[in-house]
């Protein structure tokens, strides 16, 4: 199957573009796999670990008004707890909605009960003065569910830990993978180019040592390319314009060797003689302009 050079060099620049996109491909893979474990673990566990520090500290800020008043003998402000109590119940409906670890449905169960029964009864003593039993019961559950705050804490902090170790696995193996990747896409693009510029070159110094030969009249220069492309062609066109160049030089020599031992002859007869060698001449420098330009038009 005949291929022009053309065709060569611009299926060339396509596989080259083809190693290139193969290498993003990857490198896109590796960094969306990479991005989506990280995403993973601020979205789920982080946030875990924020709605259970704010529950706590609500729930402290509760028991610290209930305490101050007590001490003070004086009436809690009702609105400000139901306010914190509702902050509270906020930030447990939106950890119930962020599950994702093993365990952690049935924890968040157990702190949304006992927050019911804790808020129920913190709902009742407020705006009233607190005995030493009420605070006492209030103390005892604020404890209970920080104690479960503290395990959902731990939870998704130990995922956090896991999941970031296993990032950090996956981000080591995919450098391992685009570094054998990319060197083994390196070791092809750079044996293409390096016989693709082997192919170019050593047909272009032949070609060019050619043309040196055939300039210097050594017209017994000739050219033999492999294969079927414009090159090959070159080189027939090439031999065929040394072929008839030397022919040409064969018969001008004879010529003139006749019309060197005829000098004392004619001289009508030597004109005649040098005129027909003249004749010759320009049809040879037609032909030459012939042919350089088939191979320009090749080219």
């Amino acid at each position: 199957m005949k291929m022009s050079i053309r065709t060569k060099f611009t299926l060339g620049m396509i596989f080259i573009f083809l190693i290139i996109l193969v290498l993003l491909g990857f490198s896109a893979f590796y960094l969306n796999k990479l991005s989506k474990k990280t995403s993973a673990i601020l979205k789920e566990n982080y946030l875990s670990l924020v709605y259970a520090r704010e529950i706590t500290e609500e729930i402290s800020k509760v028991n610290l008004d209930f305490t101050t008043a007590f001490l003070e003998n004086k009436k809690t402000e009702k609105q400000q707890i139901l306010k914190t109590i509702e902050v509270v119940s906020q930030s447990l409906e939106a950890e119930k909605n962020n599950i994702t670890e093993p365990g952690e449905d049935k924890l968040v169960a157990s702190i949304e009960a006992g927050f019911s029964e804790y808020s129920d009864s913190v709902a009742k003593a407020a705006g009233e003065n607190l005995s030493a039993k009420q605070l006492l019961y209030f103390q005892q559950k604020a404890e209970i569910l920080q104690q479960q705050l503290v395990l959902l804490s731990q939870m998704n902090g130990k995922a956090i830990e896991m999941k970031t170790d296993d990032a950090k696995i996956s981000s080591k193996n995919a450098l391992t993978g685009m570094t054998i990747l990319g060197s083994f896409c390196f070791l092809i693009a750079l044996s293409f180019i390096y016989s693709f510029a082997s192919y170019f070159n050593e047909r272009f110094l032949q070609l060019y040592n050619g043309i040196k030969e055939i300039v210097s009249s050594n017209y017994g220069q000739r050219l033999y390319f492999d294969g079927v492309d414009e090159f090959y062609e070159i080189s027939l066109l090439f031999n065929q314009m040394a072929e008839k160049l030397s022919g040409e030089q064969t018969r001008d020599s004879e010529q003139l060797s006749f019309l060197t031992s005829a000098e004392n002859e004619d001289p009508d007869d030597n004109v005649e003689e040098l005129q027909d060698v003249l004749i010759r001449i320009k049809s040879i420098e037609k032909q030459a302009e012939e042919i350089l330009s088939k191979i320009k038009n090749n080219g």
